[in-house]
Formats: C-alpha cells, structure tokens, sequence
C-alpha cells in the first residue's frame, strides 16, 4: 500500500456523465490513472484523453505539475492536448468565419498553458494564426482573437520573436497606422509591436521607420485607456531603442507636438485613476528625457572655446554690468583684474571661473543651470548675487559654488544618467507641468538655497550643512509627489530650516531611547511579547494576500496574479487574475502549497527567478524585491517565485513566510515596528516618572547591620 502522503483524494468529473470520486496515487504514472479513470465510464483509447484542472485556466495535468493536485481538488477528463491542438488548428481552416472565431476562442484559452501551447507550437499554429492576421479577412473580432492567440503563445519563449518575418510585422503596423479599426484590435497591435521591439533591435528599427510617432499621438489622444497604455508602451519602447541623438530628436517633436501638456492635462489628471502600467510608462518617459541632460553633464567646460568663455562673461554681465555700460574704457590689465574680482563676487572658488566647471559632474550642466536662471529670472539673479555681496565675506553665500553643488544634488535626486528600472512607477507629475522642468526646478531650489542660508545664519565654513538640509527639504518635498512646479514652491519653502530640525527631533524621538541600564533591561524584558504581536501582525497581513505581477526577462508584463495565507495558516492559496480585478476570495484561487510542504525562505540573487534575470543594473530592483519558497515537488525540489510590489510588502512577506516556518524576522521593517512599539511601551511605563532622573547605575546596597536585633519575633504572643 503506498504511503498515506502520496495519496490524495479528488473528484475526476465529465461533460455528461457522474463524477468519480477516486484516491489517486502520485506514485503510479499517469497513463496507468488516465487508463483507470476512462476505464470507470467505458471509455476506450485512454491515450486520447488527459486531464485538466477544472478550476483556474484549466491546466493540463503532466508529470512535471501532477504534484500540484491536492486532497479536495476537482479535475476533468478532456480532450488529450495534442488531439486537441489539432482539431483547433483544423477549426482555423474551416470556410465559415463563425468556425475559426470559435476555434480561436478556445485557443485563447488553453493558451496560456505550456503543454498545450507546445503542442500548437510543434504544428506550425503560429504560422497558422500569423497566416490569418496577415490576410486580414476580418478586421474585427476574428481578427482580435487571432492577435491575442499569437501574443499567448510568443509569451511562453518558445519562439524568439526575432523570428518573425518582415511582411507579418508590416502588416501588424498596418492595423496600427489604419483609420476606424475596431477598438479590441489596436491594443493588440501595438503591444505585439511593442514586444518586437523590446526583443529584437532589427525588427525594432522596422517598427520605428514604418510607424510615425504622429500615429501614437493620435491613439494617445483617444479616450480608451487601454489603447492609450499600450501607445505610450510602444512609444517608450521606441525611444528606448534609439540612439541618443535619434532619442532626442524624437523627444524634441514630441514636445514640440504638446505631448507633455497632453499627458499633463489628460492622463495624469484624467477622472480615471492612472493604472500601474501607465505610471510606469511615464517614469520610463521622464527618465529618458532627463537622460538627455547626461551628456553635458558628463562634459567639463572648455576653457578655449569661445562660447564657453562668452557664456561665463553674459554671467557676470548680467549681474554687476547695467544694460548699456561695459568695460570698454579700461586698459587690458584694468578690465582682467575687475573681471576677476567680479567672478570671485560671483561665488567661483578660482579668479578663472573655467577651472571651477571642470568638474565631473556636473560639467556644463551647471553652467547651463546659471545662464537659466539670470536670463529667466534675472531680477531673482540679480539680487541673490548683490545681496551676497554686502555681506561680510564669511556670511555670504557664494552664488557659483551653490550652483554647481545644487545641481549635482538634483542629479542624484531625479537620478539623471541611471538606467529605467524595469518596474518603477516613481514618477513626478511636476514634470509634465512645464517646459525646461529640469531648469525650473534649479530655479526654485537656487533661491531656497539662498533663503536656507539666511535661515541657518550660515558662514562659509557651514556650506556642507547648508547643502544638506537644502537636499533634505528637497528630497522630502519631491516625495510628496506635487502636480506643479508651483505647489513644489509653496511647499518647499514652507520646509523651513525650523521645520526640519523639527522633524529630525521628532524622527529621533521615535528612533532613540535613553541607555540607562534599568530601561534597557526593561526593553529586553518587553521584546518577546511585542515580537509576538509583530508576528501576529504579519500573518494577518498574510491573510489579507497581495496582488503580485508577473515579470519575465524579456519584458515588463502586465499580468497579476494573487497570492494568500488561509485563516487557520496551514495553506498558502493563490491563483491568475484579470488586470483591474480586485483581490479574489481565497476560496476561488485555484492554487495551493501546504506549508508544511515549504522547505525554505530565499531572497534576492538566491531566488531561481533572479538567477535567470541575470545581473544588469536595470535588474537590480527587481532583486531586491524578489523573494522564493523551496517545497516538495514529489521527489525534486520545486519553488513558488514572487517580486513583491513595494519594499514594504517585501519585507511583510518575508517576515511572515519565516514566521511560518519557525526563523527569525529579521527585516528592517520588524526592527523599526519592534523600535516604535519598543518606544512608545517604554514611555507609558515611565510616565510616572517623567522629570525623575533615572541613574546610569543603581544605587549601592548598604552593608547589613551590626545586629538583627530590631527584628519582630511574631511567635511571642502579647499579653
């Protein structure tokens, strides 16, 4: 008799016929099951026949899966899939339209599952399905499903989409460049062209030379978010696969073409909430415009070009020159000398201000940061330079130095130069509010500079402070997340340095306790109750579930699926679910992994599905938020792979994964949860004691008495 484990109850349903409730013994092969079950409804050819989940996509059992059958799970007999690949194939041939949509209907269904898609693969069916949209007989729902029947299929990697031919991507173009096509067709277009672009760079330079960008105006413009998503995917594939000189040329137009006030006005402010895959596209965007200003940055100022030299002279002519004079008058020697003094007026560290901007970075860029900020607010220029002159040298804020430092700062802040990360949504609404966003923002910090600087009642030897509560109330206000350059303004100069220092007590209050040994020992006495409750805590949160997305090494997907703890914690259940959808009950999910199946925890470049990333930089966020569990798969080890949506949920997670399995929770979030309620606990103690001194050590015990004479005696009775 086989072991108790390797048996597991189920109930084998068929279209027509009484269900069989049988135990099936994961040990025995599956074609001996298959003979046994067809055998029970006096089925013959039990070869043609397989079973498949009856909930979820309707997988197909298999040898390698066959271990994801549980006790309780419904499966059906069907259709073997390489007999039924084929005579959905055969339904594509058929002369009535009504039999290819249907045959194609159900190809969009068993699609997604990777032994049917095989079989289909193995047959020539892309070529089949590839056939059908480049006759394009049918521009509306046959042709839809045939799209979306070929993007399942190319999704599984079994096919390289380098592999398409010239003539199909064509007319896939054409679908996209064509007027008044039906509305589920364009969305599929563009994102197979986007795909084919992502994957393969010949093809991609096809895909950009035959779809003008004017076309992806118009279906930005189309109030579908759908097609509007997928628009601005293809469009930031485009640019992405561009040469920097064609990117900027391309961004140019766009701009030109009011793509910014579009977005602004449109998407980000549209009545319909933003969807994860558009903020993503527009991050990628604004991480390709800002990539633009790398170049200058990267490149110090040339002290024998004459535009260069003629810049840095408008500089100080703007602020120590009135319109109509200049230096014409004076002798050579008299001019250089004033023209020195003046530059060191100006805040340059060097009487030749050109040694100052040899710098890498922020090379050039800082100097086009400066000549913005006199020809656009010359007033504002004017007057930090001249009030900083009348001050004592040592309280003045050097106007140059400020610059250059202030825009290596907004470097970092807005990340100019880094790779897109494959999964970020960190865009800033700001961005699209306004033309030279990158400019405008200098402006504004450039005078919060100043105003810090007065605040702080700074000297010269104070200039790194300064600097670092500039980028401070800078990196705080763009957290926020403002719609305007304006609001940005409002804000960020309501972040005075009061304020911050204000809130750096108040965050070290709530991240430091006194080191007096009698509240440590009582903290150390608190911890396991309070870890308990963060234990608590996460399995909960487990409970509630996540909604996780897929990604795969081609390409950002769009696909979600759910993932839950059961009520009573021995299961975990999770499942596929449609974009948009909310979380599913946990009775619906069509998967589960006992935990007491699961044998470990792994993390980053541990996990199986980060391995076969690799190891680019744009991979580097998806490692940090990755995370697998290890379990019995019969006999070999199996893994469930996640990437969790946010670092908080990440270490949610895992903390309640270890907690399930008896480790640790060793997260930063379990150690800045256990410090606040550590704090707050440890404050109601002592709230008796507020204002008492509480000693470093605790007071001496007094030697014992000469005698214990002064003892009561309670056997003697009174009389």
């Amino acid at each position: 008799m086989a072991p108790s484990r390797n048996v597991v109850k189920i109930a084998v349903q068929m279209r027509e016929a009484i269900p069989q409730l049988i135990q099936l013994d994961q040990a025995k092969p599956l074609a001996a099951v298959l003979k046994e079950v067809c055998e029970a409804w006096n089925l013959p050819h039990s070869e043609r026949y397989a079973l498949q989940f009856a909930d979820g996509h309707g997988r197909y059992i298999t040898e390698n899966n066959r271990m994801e059958i549980k006790n309780g799970s419904i499966l059906c007999l069907s259709t073997a899939p390489d007999l039924e690949a084929e005579r959905l194939l055969g339904g594509l041939q058929s002369e009535s339209p009504e039999g290819r949509r249907e045959a194609l209907r159900h190809l969009v269904v068993l699609a997604p599952d990777m032994t049917f898609a095989r079989e289909v693969i193995s047959r020539d069916g892309l070529q089949r399905i590839g056939t059908i949209i480049e006759d394009g007989d049918d521009l509306g729902e046959l042709l839809a499903l045939a799209l979306r029947a070929f993007l399942e299929l190319m999704e599984h990697g079994v096919v390289s989409w380098e592999t398409l031919s010239i003539p199909f991507v064509r007319k896939v173009v054409c679908y996209v460049n064509m007027n008044l096509m039906d509305a589920s067709v364009q969305p599929l277009a563009l994102g197979l062209l986007e795909s084919v672009t992502l994957s393969s760079p010949a093809l991609g330079q096809l895909v950009k030379s035959e779809v003008p960008l004017d076309r992806l105006l118009v279906h930005l413009q189309v109030m579908n978010q759908q097609l509007q998503t997928k628009a601005m995917a293809l469009l930031t594939a485009l640019l992405q696969g561009a040469s920097p000189a064609e990117r900027k040329h391309m961004l140019d137009y766009l701009w030109q073409r009011n793509l910014r006030q579009f977005i602004y006005k449109n998407i980000i402010h549209s009545a319909t909430p933003l969807g994860d895959e558009m903020a993503h596209h527009l991050y990628v965007l604004q991480a390709l415009t800002l990539g633009l200003l790398e170049p200058r940055m990267r490149t110090p100022l040339d002290p024998y070009s004459q535009e260069q030299r003629e810049q840095l002279q408008a500089l100080r002519q703007a602020a120590f020159e009135p319109e109509g004079e200049s230096l014409g008058g004076l002798s050579a020697d008299r001019r250089r000398s004033l023209c020195a003094r003046e530059f060191r007026k100006l805040g340059f560290s060097n009487s030749n201000p050109a040694q100052d901007l040899e710098r890498v970075p922020p090379g050039l860029l800082a100097l086009d940061n400066m000549l913005y900020f006199s020809r656009h607010a010359p007033s504002a220029y004017s007057r930090f330079v001249l009030e900083n002159s009348s001050r004592e040298d040592k309280h003045e804020c050097p106007f140059a130095r400020s610059s250059i430092q202030l825009t290596v700062l907004l470097c970092e802040l807005l990340r100019v130069g880094e790779p897109c990360s494959e999964t970020a949504q960190d865009f800033s609404p700001m961005f699209f509010g306004q033309d030279q966003s990158f400019h405008e923002l200098f402006c504004v910090s450039i005078q919060l500079l100043n105003k810090t600087w007065k605040e702080m009642r700074a000297t010269q030897e104070d200039f790194d402070k300064v600097m670092q509560v500039v980028r401070e109330q800078l990196a705080r206000t763009l957290a926020l997340k403002p719609s305007s350059l304006e609001l940005f303004r409002t804000k960020v100069n309501a972040l005075t340095y009061g304020e911050v220092l204000r809130l750096r007590q108040t965050e070290r209050l709530h991240q430091e306790g006194t080191l007096a040994p009698p509240i440590l020992e009582l903290r150390e006495k608190l911890k396991p109750e309070l870890m308990g409750l963060i234990r608590q805590q996460r399995l909960l949160r487990l409970c509630e579930g996540t909604l996780f997305r897929k990604i795969s090494s081609r390409r950002r997907q769009d696909k979600l699926w759910f993932c839950c703890l059961s009520p009573n914690h021995k299961v975990l259940q999770y499942g596929d679910v449609e974009e948009g959808a909310g979380p599913p009950a946990a009775e619906s999910l069509p998967e589960q992994l006992p935990v007491a199946d699961i044998r470990a925890l792994l993390t980053g470049k541990d996990c199986p599905h980060v391995r076969e990333k690799g190891s680019g930089k744009q991979n580097k966020d998806v490692c940090e938020l990755a995370f697998s569990v290890s379990y019995d798969h019969g006999e070999e080890e199996a893994y469930l792979n996640f990437v969790a949506p946010s670092k908080r949920e990440f270490h949610l997670w895992t903390d309640g994964l270890s907690a399930l399995l008896g480790s640790p929770m060793g997260s930063e979030q379990t150690r800045l949860d256990l410090e606040q309620l550590l704090t707050m606990e440890t404050k109601l103690r002592l709230l008796e004691l507020e204002n008492v001194p509480i000693p470093e050590q605790p007071p001496p015990i007094p030697p014992p008495p000469t005698n214990f004479n002064f003892c009561y005696d309670c056997s003697i009775a009174e009389p």
